[in-house]
């Protein structure tokens, strides 16, 4: 069994020291036993800003460095959101796993920018998924417009994932797709689907959170609702496993083997 917590987080905009300690503050507060998987949003530490000069940092910048010391003082493993900066002049929207050891078990760019909002002219796409193993689980970081590209979702499956996990900055008026397309997500890959979103206000956007976890039936078990707040479920790999050969349905899509 694997215990997450997702923290549902009001990112300050573009002030990066007072969301760094916020997260910290809200991780304690969750009190995480060793082996957790640990949950931030996307861009947790900005806000979903498109401001490079502020926004981005250097690999192994501030706010890996963050993720680091929450990994190795929890013992567990983190997920945050991230922007660095890519070799074009762009930034690149990732999503970074941390082990409590301080290597990096995964650095996943964003394959789908949110164009709607210009972000794929500041931010550079990724090509590929990345699964990573933590407490027998494969997990595959994915970041919100990523949710709306089942096929992106079928790939990490192909490649191994058992558990999918969304980092967002969803806003309230297109809630109710981000709640659909999670369950669906799980539905369709026979997987475990984790959203984890913000809350609060930006210059932009209202977001009312709604970070969910869901199990590979479609069933909601854990639900944040809308005020910033953390969460926390467990998940087993077995029900994953099982149901798989049970309901062959990703051996029929030609999937698995």
């Amino acid at each position: 069994m694997l215990t997450t917590h997702l923290i549902q987080i009001d990112s300050a905009w573009e002030d990066r020291a007072a969301n760094h300690a916020k997260a910290r503050r809200l991780v304690a507060e969750a009190n995480p036993q060793p082996g957790s998987l640990i949950i931030l949003p996307e861009t947790f530490s900005t806000g979903f800003s498109t401001n490079l000069p502020v926004t981005a940092e250097p690999e192994g910048g501030a706010t890996e460095r963050m993720l680091r010391e929450l990994a190795a003082e929890h013992q567990s493993c983190v997920i945050g959101g991230v922007v660095t900066q890519a070799p074009d002049g762009r930034g690149m929207n990732q999503a970074l796993a941390i082990a409590p050891d301080g290597r990096v078990l995964a650095r996943y760019t964003k394959n789908y920018p949110f164009s709607a909002t210009g972000e794929d002219k500041a931010h550079a796409a990724g090509t590929q998924v990345t699964v990573f193993e933590w407490q027998g689980l494969r997990i595959a970081p994915l970041i919100c417009y990523d949710l709306r590209f089942p096929e992106l979702a079928r790939t990490a499956v192909r490649a191994g994932a058992e558990m999918l996990v969304y980092i967002a900055a969803w806003p309230v008026k297109r809630i109710q797709h981000w709640i659909t397309l999670l369950q669906a997500r799980a539905i369709e890959n026979q997987a475990y689907v984790v959203g984890v979103n913000r809350c609060g206000t930006d210059p932009q956007f209202t977001y009312t959170g709604r970070s969910l976890v869901v199990d590979p039936h479609g069933v909601v078990i854990a639900d944040a609702a809308e005020q910033e707040r953390v969460i926390s479920a467990r998940v087993d790999p077995a029900i994953v496993q099982d149901w798989r050969v049970q309901f062959p349905a990703l051996r029929d899509a030609g999937l698995l083997g």
